[in-house]
């Protein structure tokens, strides 16, 4: 017979076939004929992939109903086996489910709990039945997790759960369990870590475990996913089972990143440690013994200072590897906390520190190269963000080495700030994270208002400092770019309902902008006094300044408030802004801020009291201590600008708590830095103000300055008795 009515391979038969079968379904008039048709219908439908419009017409004849009656039938006929029902159910679910359009269908939904149930029945006899619908169980979820909303319905089923007893227990089809729930770690970790926990905390031990013991090519797929499982906290670092976790992801990076391997297998362990980095810096290396910890985290930054600058230093095009590259980043961020740290728990030895400084100065000099090179051109591009990210670490902590260099790359960094502030304003509905912004992903969008100045302000507190590139700074407007700044900051720490965490980031990018401020005001008081950005930035800090005290708001930030604000009040003492009520607030807040560091304190044991800090200025003196003492000087250089001031320090008390305080401490329990900015003020007091002098002269001033070594002071009130 001829060929020619043969229907091509996987094509006319087979349709044919199905064809007739629902036929017989739609013309079928009782149960038995119903089943029979459906049995050959299920078998066609699995033998083949469906066109669209024969999923339809097998969705017109078959509908949810009977689905619905063959999952909840308690009897099946003679001579079946209990599942057989269930099976024929789910074949056609998995079916509709891979039509977007009915994988959404609250009929399909609702089957949730029951496709749960099935991933985890026993195959332990591998009956092809059970095993089968195993399989399309898992084509159910992952129909219902590519139609829209999928992701959130399937964690609000509880499918997490049960996705990681299937993986747990190794159950048929746990590849597409690890698989699945991958996905939605991706799309949704934060709520499935909420609703499933418990069981996500032992999937990752679990996962952790053969991260560390597997040895074939596995290994390097759990590498992969991995960064997806670690939950969206810090919980590793301070849990027992965390911590184990740790253990286990450190030896088994240690096996991998110490052997020679292909690009394809170490890339993935590279992003993985460095997503580890980038939560837990160094804290989470927990191989055993202090040398052995150093020598790995030396391999990682060693590692990713030659793969940055291999990668940097290439002509060729870097988009390929870019993810790589930003993991790379993280990692040189990380050595460059631990070269810095200045506590008690040092990990690495001197010699190792000034081995790794080296490298990390030649990878930084391949960051900044790159920039140079083609950074104008790709200010788009969120690479440039991350690189702008590194070098604002390295500069925040060195910027002697490579001067030249920074000087020379310093125009294109002002211009990468303004360009993404400006368009931040535009899109300040959009803001997101910059911390993973500017690590690993690469799929951002063209238009992203990043905060690149916050990566940057830590480095330019230090180059405010110096010379020749606060010229640089001061030509390109950066002065006025930070006043708008930290104004648009300011806003964002003091609005209701915006996240803790980003409260703490609007805080520090507030007290970096004071420092690079402070640093404008003792070396360029002509711009303070021309530059009317200054003027909007000083009437700001007079208004925040008693909402921070009335509120108890961070003591580091008000420090930084209190004295840049007098600092600037001295330069700028005839502008209108002091004609403002507001003005008074301000010095009233800031005498408050002064005036409660020091009180009487006495050790058990011992006959005299002596001088103390308070408490809460105890815990953050580190941070405030040379801000206090510039604050009160800057206050005495104020008192004979501002013939007011004088009587609110009468009015507020402080004059008298403060020759109180004298006559309460031993002498000998004030140190001399101390004395000397008190003596400063109260001389100040004493010139400017007749009844301040007559309160210090009736307390016992002259004695007082005498035993105190006040000599200023003792002369001043001598000529005026």
């Amino acid at each position: 017979m001829s060929t020619g009515t043969e229907s091509p391979p996987g094509g006319g038969s087979q349709n044919s076939a199905l064809e007739r079968c629902l036929e017989v379904l739609r013309a079928s008039k009782n149960d038995s004929e119903q089943f029979a048709a459906l049995l050959l219908v299920t078998k066609c439908a699995r033998a083949q992939e469906l066109e669209e419009g024969t999923r339809h017409r097998i969705f017109d004849a078959v509908g949810f109903s009977l689905p619905n009656r063959l999952l909840f039938s308690k009897t099946v006929p003679d001579g079946c086996p209990d599942y057989l029902f269930r099976s024929l159910a789910v074949t056609l679910l998995a079916c509709f489910c891979t039509d977007p359009s009915l994988a959404s269908h609250p009929q399909l939904i609702n089957k949730i709990p029951i496709l749960n149930e099935t991933l985890n029945i026993s195959c332990q006899e591998n009956v092809n039945e059970l095993t089968s619908m195993v399989e399309d169980a898992y084509q159910c979820l992952a129909g219902i997790l590519a139609s829209p909303d999928g992701a959130r319905q399937l964690v609000s089923g509880d499918t997490v759960a049960s996705l990681c007893e299937a993986y747990m227990k190794q159950n048929h089809g746990w590849t597409n369990a690890l698989r699945i729930l991958t996905s939605l770690l991706t799309s949704l970790p934060d709520m499935c870590w909420k609703k499933s926990s418990g069981e996500l905390r032992c999937l990752l031990v679990k996962l952790c475990e053969d991260f560390d013991s597997e040895s074939e090519s596995y290994k390097f797929h759990l590498a992969e996913i991995l960064p997806v499982f670690l939950p969206p906290s810090t919980v590793l670092i301070e849990t027992s089972w965390g911590t184990n976790c740790l253990k286990h992801l450190s030896r088994g990076l240690l096996k991998i990143l110490s052997s020679k391997l292909s690009i394809a297998q170490r890339d993935p362990a590279l992003k993985l440690a460095a997503c580890l980095s980038n939560i837990y810096g160094s804290s989470w290396i927990m191989i055993d013994g202090r040398g052995e910890k150093a020598k790995f985290l030396s391999l990682l930054v060693n590692l990713a200072c030659v793969e940055v600058r291999m990668l940097l230093e290439d002509p060729m095009p870097l988009d390929s590897r870019q993810t790589v590259a930003t993991a790379c980043y993280a990692m040189v961020e990380m050595g460059i906390q631990e070269c810095t740290k200045e506590d008690g728990h040092l990990l690495l030895r001197e010699e190792q520190k000034l081995q790794l400084l080296q490298v990390m100065q030649e990878a930084c000099a391949a960051v900044m190269f790159y920039l140079q090179q083609v950074g104008w051109e790709k200010i788009e591009d969120p690479f440039t963000l991350a690189s702008v990210r590194l070098l604002g670490a390295w500069l925040a902590e060195e910027t002697s080495c490579l001067r030249q260099e920074v000087i020379q790359l310093l125009p294109f960094l002002v211009h990468y700030m303004q360009t993404w502030f400006q368009r931040g304003v535009t899109y300040r509905c959009q803001l997101r994270e910059a911390s993973q912004m500017a690590l690993l992903s690469s799929s951002w969008g063209a238009l992203w208002p990043g905060d690149a100045i916050r990566f940057l302000l830590p480095a330019l507190c230090h180059l405010s400092a110096e010379e020749a590139p606060r010229k640089i700074l001061i030509g390109e407007g950066v002065p006025a770019l930070l006043c708008e700044y930290y104004q648009q900051k300011w806003e964002m720490f003091s609005e209701e309902g915006v996240p803790a965490e980003s409260k703490y980031e609007a805080q520090l990018s507030l007290q970096s902008c004071c420092g690079v401020f402070l640093n404008l005001v003792v070396t360029e008081p002509t711009l303070i006094r021309q530059e009317s950005c200054f003027v909007t930035l000083l009437k700001l800090l007079m208004q925040c300044l008693p909402m921070q005290l009335t509120k108890e708001g961070p003591l580091i930030l008000v420090a930084n408030i209190s004295t840049l604000g007098l600092m600037m009040s001295r330069l700028l003492a005839s502008s209108p802004v002091f004609q403002e009520s507001f003005s008074q607030d301000f010095f009233l807040a800031v005498i408050k801020f002064l005036s409660r560091c020091h009180v009487v304190s006495s050790e058990p044991d011992e006959d005299q009291q002596h001088i103390a800090l308070n408490d809460d200025y105890a815990q953050a003196w580190t941070d405030i201590s040379e801000l206090w003492f510039l604050g009160v000087q800057a206050f005495s250089a104020c008192l004979p600008l501002f013939p007011w001031l004088s009587t609110l320090v009468l009015t507020s008390g402080w004059l008298q708590d403060l020759l109180r305080l004298l006559d309460m401490v031993s002498p000998g329990s004030v140190d001399l830095e101390l004395v000397t900015v008190l003596q400063a003020l109260l001389t100040q007091l004493a010139q400017t103000s007749v009844p301040c002098r007559e309160l210090i002269l009736s307390r016992g001033g002259v004695e007082k300055a005498n035993v105190y070594g006040m000599a200023a002071l003792e002369q001043c009130l001598s000529e005026m008795l």
